[in-house]
């Protein structure tokens, strides 16, 4: 019987050192193989014709050739799926995020210290898998300019405190949760954000979604109230999880164990939230590798509240949405594009059965 054949990966760093320690990560696990390294974008582009990579691990500043420069160019001619490792600078988080938008596939922050990649144990093997099995088409599909026509804004939801709209993604999500978000009217109750994303990466891509949305959006600080009008971001490095107490739900970070392979994971939010759902918590599971969010939906929709799981067919990759599918726990399943008025019609809807039934919590 044959063995499955490995992903095939191609290093692409201008440190030998940075270059040796990933090699090193990756070629621990036995569904891995690293077929080559490079140290700059111009021996990368032979090495990619020659050995044929599945994945490229790809550093952001390097000589001759920018990494940004050369991903743009990879993807126009030659595109797969990549994965950046940057630098935790300022800087560098702006360029993973441009490296996002521009098709790569996931972010993975850089070490302070080259021998530490190795620290990294499974998470980075788990990235790569993850990215090998990436619907690649749709990293290269962003919705046109002025092609989204935004949805009448829910009905305002300071009459109603319980009003809750929780979104999770990993693989694909940052330009998925960024097409969901700018398709939001202003006016919106408070909704909490997990992405599986690096520390600081995490800060910068609150930034970015704040100059982009009708309402604010921030990275989440420990007993942050959950406000209508704002939206939060879980830090990367930090679970989040709400409560709710005095008339309104209220934001906990906490550095638990990762759960699966992650922190910030998905499932913390969503089980936190379970307590107090009702038909006015809406939640969406948007692409990603693995389970994670899959279970906590379920417990969501168990308690009342509106689910709803990305499609197939605009997924990344289809592994949340699919585990939460397969559990019963997604309501309805939709396209990518379909899901901010799904939302709005669920918040419409939930909001107005909460406050007909007295007989809930």
């Amino acid at each position: 019987m044959n063995s499955p054949r490995k992903v095939r990966v191609l290093v692409v760093d201008d440190s030998a050192v940075v270059r040796r320690s990933i090699s090193d990560t990756l070629g621990r696990d036995p569904e891995l193989e690293v077929v080559g390294t490079a140290c700059d974008p111009y021996v990368a582009r032979d090495q990619i014709i020659e050995l044929k990579p599945d994945v490229l691990t790809l550093d952001m500043e390097m000589p001759r050739m920018d990494g940004l420069t050369f991903l743009r160019v990879l993807q126009k001619h030659h595109p797969m799926p990549v994965i950046v490792i940057s630098s935790v600078t300022t800087a560098g988080s702006q360029l993973a995020l441009d490296a996002l938008a521009a098709g790569a596939v996931d972010v993975i922050a850089k070490p302070t210290s080259a021998w530490s990649i190795a620290e990294l144990g499974e998470q980075l093997p788990h990235r790569v898998k993850a990215a090998a099995r990436a619907r690649f088409v749709n990293l290269r599909t962003p919705a046109p300019p002025g092609e989204t026509v935004r949805p009448a804004p829910p009905p305002r939801p300071h009459g109603n405190p319980r009003a809750l709209l929780l979104i999770g993604a990993s693989t694909g999500g940052t330009e998925a949760i960024k097409r969901v978000l700018t398709a939001l009217p202003g006016g919106m109750p408070g909704i909490c954000v997990v992405q599986h994303i690096p520390p600081v990466f995490s800060t910068a891509f609150a930034k970015r979604l704040n100059d982009s949305c009708q309402f604010e959006v921030r990275e989440a600080a420990n007993g942050d109230k959950v406000l209508p009008g704002l939206a939060l971001i879980a830090p990367g490095g930090y679970h989040m999880s709400l409560s709710f107490e005095g008339g309104h739900y209220r934001v906990s970070l906490g550095q638990g164990p990762p759960l699966h392979f992650t922190r910030p994971a998905v499932d913390v939010l969503f089980n936190s939230a379970a307590p107090w759902a009702g038909p006015d918590t809406v939640a969406a599971l948007l692409t990603g590798m693995g389970a994670d969010g899959a279970l906590g939906m379920q417990r969501l929709r168990q308690k009342g509240a509106r689910t709803i799981a990305q499609n197939e067919a605009t997924c990344v990759v289809f592994g949340m949405p699919r585990a939460a599918i397969e559990l019963g726990a997604a309501e309805r399943v939709l396209p990518l594009d379909e899901i901010p008025g799904a939302l709005l019609d669920a918040l419409r809807h939930g909001s107005g059965e909460r406050q007909s039934n007295t007989n809930l919590p």
